[in-house]
């Protein structure tokens, strides 16, 4: 088998405010079971698909795809902080390929990934250097967004390229899904945050780092006693997405405006087009078979909590 594939949801707010003990113990069961399929099929490179939180990428310069060629961890809500071991050639190969593929991406020699990044590489991998990994950043919480179709394009275009390598490659989606935590909307943004979203957030002390930290757990603490303070979950419309993600007919996302997502799932929902790229890159295998799916809303992490893994028929 050349391409595994794991996508999961991620959370900052693990271990900050968690849902009761038999839901932690039904997603670390959920994780540590992707983490042993991970182990078995012992990948030669991780190409892993991330969002960001205005962490790494701001509005001063805010590309629709980055690759990274070199990255490091910031740690952000006590998550993995150091650097991630990228292939510089590889990743830069890489991105040439997509480049030349028609779909435009960014690079950065020192990408700045947070929690997006580190929690997959933390629970599905162990930590952030034991692969080779190539990350690649897909803008899901700055407007204008890019589209699920380019999404798809962008993961196809990584899928040729990696099968044209000859390497054991597992494929990694972070995020979603239906969620809407307070990142703030630079149109409605007072001129403070409006200049931490154009980039002074780069770097924030540890003061405004832990102020931050704690303005996401408090919004967890009130979404949990009163619903109606943030954008609802919804479940059925996770459960569709996976649908067609189990079933291949992700392509049909295609034509879904990106404000019809943000209405029915939350503006942080865009995350879920790591999932759409991720299973693009595998389907460059051909037909894929898909499971081990999970679910459920976790309103104390302000998400709706999935995972799928997927392989290819013919092996």
């Amino acid at each position: 088998m050349q391409a595994h594939l794991e996508c999961l949801s991620h959370t900052p707010l693990l271990g900050h405010h968690d849902p009761a003990q038999a839901v932690l113990d039904e997603v670390f069961a959920v994780q540590k079971a992707a983490r042993e399929r991970i182990a078995a099929f012992k990948p030669d490179l991780i190409v892993l698909f991330t969002p960001d939180h205005f962490n790494g990428f701001f509005y001063n310069v805010m590309p629709s795809f980055c690759i990274g060629t070199g990255a490091h961890a910031i740690g952000d809500f006590g998550s993995l902080a150091g650097r991630l071991n990228v292939p510089f050639e590889l990743a830069t190969d890489c991105a040439t390929h997509v480049i030349n593929s028609g779909v435009d991406v960014a690079i950065s020699h020192d990408m700045q990934v947070d929690h997006g990044a580190a929690y997959p590489l933390e629970h599905l991998v162990g930590s952030l250097d034991q692969y080779p990994v190539i990350p690649v950043f897909i803008n899901s919480v700055a407007a204008p967004l890019p589209t699920f179709k380019r999404a798809r394009l962008l993961g196809e275009a990584i899928g040729q390229w990696a099968r044209s390598t000859g390497k054991r490659v597992l494929w990694l989606g972070s995020g979603g899904l239906s969620h809407q935590p307070p990142v703030p909307v630079y149109a409605e943004a007072p001129e403070p945050v409006r200049r931490s979203l154009d980039g002074e957030g780069y770097t924030l002390s540890p003061e405004a780092r832990a102020a931050r930290t704690q303005r996401t757990i408090d919004a967890g603490k009130a979404f949990t006693q009163d619903p109606s303070v943030l954008h609802p979950l919804n479940p059925e419309w996770d459960q569709n997405f996976l649908d067609l993600l189990q079933t291949q007919r992700y392509a049909q996302l295609d034509e879904v405006a990106n404000d019809e997502v943000s209405a029915l799932a939350g503006r942080s929902a865009h995350e879920v087009k790591t999932w759409v790229a991720a299973f693009a890159g595998l389907s460059a295998y051909g037909p894929y078979e898909a499971g081990h799916r999970y679910y459920r809303e976790i309103p104390e992490w302000i998400a709706g909590f999935g995972g799928l893994s997927a392989h290819p028929s013919k092996n």
